[in-house]
């Protein structure tokens, strides 16, 4: 019986461990993409250019280098 009660807290335990690592990685990952968006409008995106038009042609003028 104590077993089973040990198994069942430590399964309670790591899906609260879980969760809380997975909210901690989406909002790291949700500021990355931020400041990559950022960075990018800033100082790569052309006149009239949109992110993520500034980033297609980022992928594709690099694509061409490795051609």
């Amino acid at each position: 019986m104590a077993t089973s009660k040990l198994v069942k807290t430590n399964e309670k335990i790591a899906e609260a461990l879980m969760e809380v690592f997975f909210n901690i990685e989406h909002s790291v990952v949700d500021r990355y993409t931020k400041i990559e968006d950022t960075f990018v409008e800033t100082y790569l995106a052309k006149e009239g250019e949109t992110t993520a038009e500034a980033k297609e042609r980022l992928l594709q003028e690099r694509a061409q280098r490795k051609g």
